[in-house]
């Protein structure tokens, strides 16, 4: 009898003391994770300060800074208690300076600094489209408005309980190729077609020309640290890391990333090298970007074949988006955002009703999923689309949204900030 209870008394103690390990190994991954997908700010803006000309180099990283800067405060005050509140399906309510609990796995304060460095992920992606023409306190508004609201709002419906979650078959996107990238890539579309082409990209006739940015070098290494980011980014969003299931877990996130963002790459290299004869960096490095993008919704649910073919055909994808959109219906986007992480973002996440191996339509288990990911990507992309092109129209009518002729002609950066990049 003494022996019983000794014994279930040690059985007890051991597994609190494993529960308070598990604890703390998952709340380590948490924030270190969250510090690889902030480590990701320093890539977007390498990226767009190389994509674009030396002249708005200031003006560019200031704005990638201040995304950040501004959706920490703004996230924390408001916009979290948005996206993962319970009030209904639509929002979730508000909690002033995040008071309330939300987990019981890990510190409320871990979670939210990991969804924290996501928010203004997705703010930061519109940054590149506007480029070289955005009046600085016009995009200051527009950083605030997207991290309090319109990314919270579809936030809480796909991962905070909201009604896409609440479908029989549930919308699936695990690490944010919607509910991160679409709406960043959607918000990024309404802000460069209200402003309009930058000056000299379109002639008399209204064909594109090219406006080459200043460096390649700072754009390959800002994809470096993109990739590098992406694997806290998607294994990330696995929230634990403590025991055989979530180590499983985050192993194959790990390797479906990488796989999708090598195919992307090499079927951008390959269709670009046979269709003008010569294969270019730059296209090959946003088709990286695409096949990492377009994994992102079903990294944890998609085989490695199956990512590699989602990176493959999001390569090709890419050129086809950034070819119509700079060409057809003429919206200028310096750095490829919108078809990058919009396009490609709202492909990857159909791509999971096909490739996911235990629901998806190309498994044998119809098309169920397929159904819930159309209705979550067109419900996403509708909310960002009219959200932002309100919020646009009234800044370019309230504040207007331009600069003038003779400051985009010279730059940015001296008349904007008082400062350049580079000093000869």
């Amino acid at each position: 009898m003494i022996h019983t209870i000794l014994q279930t008394d040690i059985l007890s103690s051991l597994g609190g003391e494993l529960e308070n390990y598990a604890f703390s190994i998952n709340t380590i991954w948490v924030l270190i994770t969250a510090s690889l997908v902030f480590f990701m700010q320093a890539g977007f803006a390498l990226v767009e300060a190389g994509f674009t000309r030396s002249k708005n180099s200031t003006n560019i990283l200031f704005k990638n800074l201040m995304d950040f800067v501004i959706g920490t405060i703004i996230f924390w005050a408001i916009g979290f208690g948005i996206m993962f509140g319970s009030k209904n399906g639509f929002w979730g309510g508000i909690d002033l300076f995040t008071r309330n609990t939300y987990r019981t796995d890990m510190p409320d304060m871990a979670f939210l600094i990991f969804q924290t460095v996501f928010a203004a992920t997705t703010a930061t992606i519109v940054s590149g489209a506007m480029a070289e023409r955005t009046k600085f306190n016009a995009y200051l508004i527009y950083s605030a408005i997207i991290t309090l609201v319109i990314y919270p709002v579809s936030g809480h419906w796909a991962w905070g309980g909201g009604w896409l979650s609440r479908m029989s078959v549930p919308f699936h996107d695990f690490a944010g190729s919607s509910v991160v990238h679409m709406v960043g890539g959607m918000a990024a579309m309404m802000g460069a077609l209200t402003l309009g082409p930058r000056i000299g990209k379109y002639d008399k006739n209204g064909k594109a020309k090219a406006i080459p940015g200043h460096s390649i070098s700072l754009a390959t290494l800002g994809v470096f640290i993109l990739w590098i980011g992406w694997f806290g980014f998607n294994p990330g969003s696995q929230l634990a890391a403590a025991g055989k299931v979530n180590a499983s877990a985050i192993s194959l996130i790990f390797v479906t990333t990488n796989i999708s963002a090598a195919g992307g790459a090499v079927a951008t290299m390959l269709y670009v090298w046979l269709k003008n004869g010569k294969p270019t960096l730059s296209m090959t490095l946003n088709g990286a970007l695409a096949g990492l993008v377009a994994v992102t919704a079903g990294c944890d649910s998609v085989s490695p074949g199956g990512a590699l073919i989602i990176g493959l055909m999001a390569g090709v994808i890419v050129v086809l988006s950034v070819e119509f959109f700079d060409k057809v219906i003429k919206i200028d986007d310096p750095v490829g955002a919108i078809s990058v992480h919009g396009i490609c973002g709202a492909y990857g996440t159909l791509m999971v009703g096909f490739f996911s191996t235990s629901q998806g339509l190309l498994y044998g288990n119809g098309g169920a999923l397929l159904k819930s990911q159309l209705i979550g990507v067109a419900s996403i992309a509708s909310w960002a689309i009219f959200t932002s092109f309100v919020l646009f129209r009234l800044l370019k009518l309230l504040n207007g949204l331009r600069v003038g002729k003779r400051i985009e002609e010279e730059g940015l950066d001296v008349y904007e900030h008082g400062e350049t990049a580079y000093n000869n």
